[in-house]
């Protein structure tokens, strides 16, 4: 398949220039570095550091269930979006000058290859909300899928796409575009990752006029008998060697 080009953020909004970035780059250590950080800014943002490469995943507006979240301004090197929905693809506040990617498709950064695969952002084959882009790649050892917030089931070419996780970022809260617990349930049971991050429910973040997702206990209740993991804090260190053996929720705490 031939790879993307990468969009290069240029300011404020989401004007964007191409650039190439192939054979060019040199290859770095990112995709097999001591260990990967992993830091939960809210909702289905996420950063992720490790081999000397910073990933920024879904930066969000504040308002409906984002509203009590701080801005996720912090400093990257590239930034994916899944949607141009704002509560997982406004580029507003981005820090610096990171490359932008927003496309499905497959790219290179920095000698990692990432895979962009298209599924519906809802259950009417993306009539109501378009489409989503899940993302997937290896990164300081760690195999990732993050995906976003689809709400139609993941097809047989669609998990190929993917690969086999070591941990997946998978949403939970329903709401008419991403999964509700249940369906969530059927997406780990097609991707099997090690290491299930739940995300997309609902927090004391939420506007509870204008929320209309549900809260983590939820799906909880349906992956009962799945080991869970609570971390004190909203960062986590994981290397290869620190994967559980078997499927297991982490589930991060975010200090308002």
């Amino acid at each position: 398949m031939k790879r993307r080009q990468l969009m290069s953020y240029a300011g404020a909004g989401i004007a964007t220039a191409l650039i190439t970035t192939l054979s060019s780059e040199s290859r770095t250590n990112a995709q097999s570095g001591s260990s990967l950080s992993v830091k939960w800014l809210g909702h289905t943002c996420f950063l992720f550091s490790g081999g000397g490469v910073q990933i920024l995943v879904n930066p969000f507006r504040t308002l409906g269930c984002t509203a009590k979240y701080r801005l996720p301004k912090v400093a990257a090197d590239l930034v994916l979006i899944s949607s141009q929905l704002l509560d997982e693809g406004s580029v507003d506040n981005l820090q610096g000058n990171p490359k932008l990617i927003y496309e499905p498709g497959v790219y290179d950064f920095k000698g990692i290859k990432f895979q962009g695969t298209s599924i519906p952002h809802d259950r009417k084959g993306g009539k109501q909300f378009g489409f989503n882009a899940a993302w997937s790649w290896k990164q300081a050892g760690i195999n990732i899928v993050h995906l976003g917030a689809p709400a139609a089931p993941i097809s047989f070419e669609q998990r190929v796409l993917m690969g086999q996780p070591d941990i997946a970022f998978i949403p939970v809260g329903g709401g008419p575009k991403a999964y509700n617990a249940q369906e969530a349930k059927q997406a780990i049971d097609v991707l099997k990752p090690k290491l299930i991050v739940p995300t997309h429910y609902r927090t004391a973040a939420a506007d509870s006029a204008t929320c209309d997702i549900a809260p983590l206990d939820e799906f909880l209740n349906v992956m009962q008998g799945v080991p869970v993991r609570r971390s004190p804090g909203d960062t986590l260190a994981i290397s290869p060697n620190s994967l559980p053996a078997s499927s297991t929720i982490q589930v991060f705490a975010y200090k308002f």
